[in-house]
């Protein structure tokens, strides 16, 4: 019988996820609110997480990996509650009677509210600075109790890539880039989404996976750096040939996700958007 994945939450990454997934060989099945077309060979279980009536029927799939990657729909408390607390108790509690292997829950590195010059990692006590990361950690110490010996968490960086232009156009206007350079980490779409097939795939294979891994690439930048790299790429005029210090955030590790074996296509953020203004050229 071939393995069953559920992706719970086809926004862009979640697509990207099942795409792969089912390129690989598993029968996959995409969970979103409307009925907007899936990727190739995925199948549409239209539902919502905040609407425990409409997931009713998701036991009788009898997936073997889960993968909770939804969104919530605005930057408030209670969207976040709803979609990552709430949504992912409602989901499983919709899947008690066939309960699956394994379960990821893709999260953010947001629950990393401290400031620091050091390489944070999984080892790294977590300490949110404000409600989306409360909220994120409130969602992974509900499915580490619900599922003990069964899940991963999946902590995320800032995604960018096709279609997420913020940096892109923040380098075109200088006179909007913001007053103080803080630490940034990143992950392209893509690695991302490569990177929880893998483990999907690692798992799958009988290979242990940890219980949680950041995924971000191999390297943290000031954001006057990338944006300084992004004009000159882009032929800017007028921007600042000069940076304030480093000061805020954090610079995260990658090195756990690393030791899988996991190899990334864009491991810096010149690889990455040198990438995408490419492609820009391409289409222009």
């Amino acid at each position: 019988m071939t393995d069953r994945a559920l992706v719970v939450g086809c926004g862009d990454l979640g697509q990207a996820v099942a795409s792969l997934l089912q390129d690989s060989g598993l029968e996959v099945y995409g969970l979103k609110r409307s009925a907007t077309a899936l990727p190739a060979g995925v199948r549409l279980v239209q539902a919502d997480v905040t609407q425990p009536e409409t997931l009713q029927g998701l036991a009788g799939l009898k997936p073997r990996i889960v993968i909770y990657c939804v969104s919530a729909d605005a930057h408030r408390d209670d969207s976040y509650r709803a979609h990552y607390v709430d949504g992912l108790r409602n989901t499983l509690a919709a899947l008690r009677q066939a309960p699956p292997e394994h379960v990821f829950f893709v999260s953010s590195t947001g629950v990393y509210g401290q400031v620091s010059d050091d390489l944070l990692d999984e080892v790294t006590v977590p300490v949110p600075a404000d409600f989306s990361g409360e909220r994120m950690l409130q969602a992974e110490q509900l499915l580490a109790g619900e599922y003990p010996d069964a899940y991963t968490l999946l902590r995320f960086s800032g995604i960018y890539g096709p279609g997420r232009r913020r940096m892109l156009d923040l380098a075109r206007e200088p006179a909007r880039w913001p007053a103080q350079n803080g630490w940034t980490n990143r992950i392209h779409r893509d690695d991302g989404a490569a990177a929880i097939a893998y483990l999907v795939k690692q798992l799958l294979a009988g290979k242990p996976l940890e219980s949680l891994y950041l995924i971000t690439d191999d390297r943290p930048a000031s954001q006057y750096e990338v944006l300084q790299w992004l004009a000159q790429q882009m032929g800017v005029p007028d921007a600042p040939q000069d940076a304030p210090a480093v000061c805020g955030n954090k610079r995260l590790s990658n090195q756990r996700l690393r030791h899988t074996g996991f190899q990334l296509r864009y491991p810096d953020y010149q690889i990455g958007y040198a990438a995408m203004l490419a492609q820009e050229n391409l289409e222009s």
